[in-house]
């Protein structure tokens, strides 16, 4: 149940996520990622293309009703909407971020699903600090559309950050899949 004001007790303060209305363009998320080791700075969520958005998460950060849809891949923190009554789709996924690639038909039906959503409005995909779960999603949705993986790639690192896919069991896979896979 989605409710426009949420509270939490945190460090024992009350705590009214409605007003953590953080800078969707200009705040970011820093540190090194597990796999690779690569240190990152990018911002919460990054528009790729059209109505496909990429990022991490900060947990009861308002979205400000910027998305029809969210797919999250990181259960352990969410976003607050914003504007729940404009939120079409949410679906939340638990995906490691490991050197094993998740389960293939998983990775396929979430991408298929990025997909649909897109088509019907703004579509965030996010885990935690946007790098590697959500890139390998949202990489296979533009595979899937017909992009190239290689050029999927360099999308992302270009409008996310060069450390996206810092994950190189996810670029693996996802490098040998033909252009246009689909399963």
């Amino acid at each position: 149940i989605l409710h426009a004001l949420c509270w939490q007790r945190l460090n024992n303060f009350m705590v009214d996520f409605e007003q953590l209305l953080a800078d969707l363009d200009t705040h970011h998320i820093e540190g090194i990622a597990r796999e690779g080791r690569t240190p990152f700075s990018v911002p919460l969520i990054s528009h790729v293309k059209d109505n496909l958005w990429q990022g991490g998460c900060v947990g009861g950060v308002s979205l400000q009703g910027r998305f029809r849809h969210i797919i999250s891949l990181y259960p352990w923190e969410r976003y607050n909407p914003g504007g729940a009554e404009l939120l079409d789709s949410f679906v939340e996924v638990v995906l490691y971020d490991g050197p094993q690639v998740p389960d293939e038909n998983q990775l396929y039906s979430l991408a298929k699903w990025v997909n649909i959503c897109k088509q019907h409005g703004p579509t965030l995909v996010h885990c935690q600090a946007g790098l590697n779960r959500s890139a390998l999603v949202t990489t296979l949705s533009l595979v899937l559309d017909g992009m190239a993986p290689t050029e999927a790639i360099a999308l992302l690192r270009a409008y996310r950050s060069p450390a996206v896919l810092c994950n190189k069991a996810f670029e693996k896979w996802l490098l040998a899949l033909p252009q246009g896979s689909s399963k």
